[in-house]
């Protein structure tokens, strides 16, 4: 892999890192304030999780793959880049503009449809915000094509800093104004916390919009409708691909209280969304990660050094993330204060969890081959095929084992869409993956998870020991086996040392 290419895609992802990885450990403060806040038992916190997977599946729907397709057609003839963008952000913006109507047309048979008859002001404000941000993802898509990842970052970050300060206003100093001034605070609801929840969400979303000014005066080329069919015509299958791959993410917490109705379901819900949070660390890598590589891959082409490159980042990248599987297991018992105690008997679904994001990265991964060679309806196929076996998982387990059956699923899921994408790419488009290497790294990782399991002292200060250890373990022997990464550079330290 070029070193130049090499240091390119390392430093837009630490910067996209700081935007993706810190954004979302900033905004992890709020689980632990919605947990305490939102009591298990209510079953709250069940209803924002429910909430949440319907936004990211309509999120897919209404962006219909044009980032992906963006990016494809902007780098096949960058001179006409800006037409490009503005197709694209106009046709997402006016599918949103029309979904917002719908939605508001239609509130109240969808709100009955979803359980939400009571509080059809929720669904409301999710609309909103989902038609908002499908529109700012095409924005967002413009500032990683043009490298401005600082951009990038500092409007992620607002975002996120400015739900945090107007969340904690809400859930810790407005209770108390409440009581002080009453006069001042007759807007506030001690029963609508849920709501607040929504509501920050839906103003900071539109703030965020209002950075993207300067990029607007692109939307003066219009929709160019020459271009606009080709583009359909690519990503159809990019939306299938899509809505099959969210639903291996969301399905579970969509169907979870018709599987298990009543308010139980909700408590259930509530306690698995809560314990996922913990193992989104995953997801946060793999966004950072993807944010930097998808305008790598497709600036690369398809030469063999491309190619060459896809393999070792892919090694790389699973080396990595298995990293953060040892981390975040040995250290559970301190992560697990992310949430509130009445949260904690879920925590068995994490280590599951994780493997099924580290799965669907792998998969990320394995997808270029269709993507770079326009033939994305195999993609749909395959999430396809991921989506059944995951709903399957879910339907015959949930009613027997709960939240556990959905953590499983997910790995089901995501094991079949890597298993046939990596077969049928073999085929079709062959990477050079170094795939008993990955492997060996896997079993490493998964066997020194399982002596940390087998061996768990009872005494906390000696299991964080053991669990030390073993990372280090894992780390060594990394080191030991790349050292063709890290001793060239360590060379040059010793001789400007000396």
């Amino acid at each position: 892999m070029p070193q130049n290419s090499l240091k390119r895609l390392v430093s837009d992802t630490m910067i996209y890192g700081v935007s993706s990885i810190v954004g979302r450990f900033l905004n992890y403060l709020l689980v632990p304030l919605y947990t305490y806040k939102i009591a298990a038992s209510t079953g709250g916190y069940g209803v924002v999780t429910e909430l949440y997977a319907y936004t990211a599946l309509m999120l897919v729907i209404l962006t219909f793959g044009m980032e992906t397709t963006f990016f494809y057609f902007a780098n096949d003839n960058k001179s006409r880049a800006s037409q490009v963008f503005s197709t694209s952000a106009l046709a997402v913006g006016g599918v949103s503009a029309l979904f917002v109507m719908l939605l508001a047309l239609f509130l109240k048979p969808v709100t009955q449809a979803m359980g939400y008859a009571a509080h059809p002001e929720f669904v409301m404000m999710m609309g909103c915000v989902v038609a908002l941000d499908a529109f700012q993802a095409i924005f967002f898509a413009w500032l990683r094509f043009e490298g401005r990842a600082w951009k990038f970052a500092a409007l992620k970050l607002l975002f996120i800093v400015c739900n945090i300060l107007l969340n904690l206003f809400v859930f810790l100093l407005a209770p108390q104004l409440a009581q002080s001034h009453p006069g001042l605070m007759g807007w506030y609801r001690p029963d609508w916390q849920v709501g607040y929840v929504f509501a920050v969400n839906l103003v900071c979303t539109a703030g965020v919009t209002l950075g993207f000014v300067p990029e607007m005066r692109h939307l003066r080329h219009g929709i160019d409708w020459t271009l606009i069919r080709p583009m359909l015509r690519y990503t159809w299958p990019l939306l299938l691909l899509g809505i099959a791959g969210i639903l291996n993410q969301v399905a579970d917490k969509i169907c979870y209280r018709h599987l298990v109705p009543g308010p139980d379901g909700e408590v259930q819900l509530g306690i698995y969304g809560a314990c996922v949070k913990i193992a989104m660390i995953m997801a946060m890598i793999t966004q950072a990660f993807r944010y930097a590589y998808e305008p790598f891959v497709f600036g690369g082409g398809r030469s063999r050094e491309a190619k060459e490159s896809q393999a070792a980042v892919m090694k790389y990248f699973v080396i990595f993330a298995l990293l953060a599987f040892l981390v975040v297991m040995a250290y559970l018992d301190i992560f697990k204060y992310i949430i509130d105690s009445g949260y904690w008997e879920g925590l068995r679904v994490v280590p599951i969890v994780m493997m099924a994001e580290i799965l669907m990265s792998i998969y990320f991964n394995l997808s270029f081959w269709y993507k770079l060679s326009g033939q994305t309806w195999w993609g749909a196929v395959f999430s396809a095929i991921g989506c059944v076996v995951l709903l399957a998982v879910n339907i015959v387990g949930v009613p027997r084992w709960g939240y556990m059956a959905c953590a499983w699923g997910g790995v089901a899921g995501y094991g079949v869409c890597v298993l046939l994408s990596y077969l049928v790419g073999r085929r079709r488009n062959p990477v050079p993956y170094n795939v008993p290497c990955i492997a060996v790294y896997f079993l490493l990782a998964l066997g020194l998870y399982g002596v940390s399991v087998w061996l768990r002292p009872s005494v906390l200060a000696w299991r964080l020991v053991l669990n030390t250890l073993l990372v280090a373990v894992y780390v060594a022997v990394v080191c030991w086996q790349e050292k063709q990464l890290w001793q060239p550079a360590f060379k040059r330290i010793i001789r400007k040392l000396r």
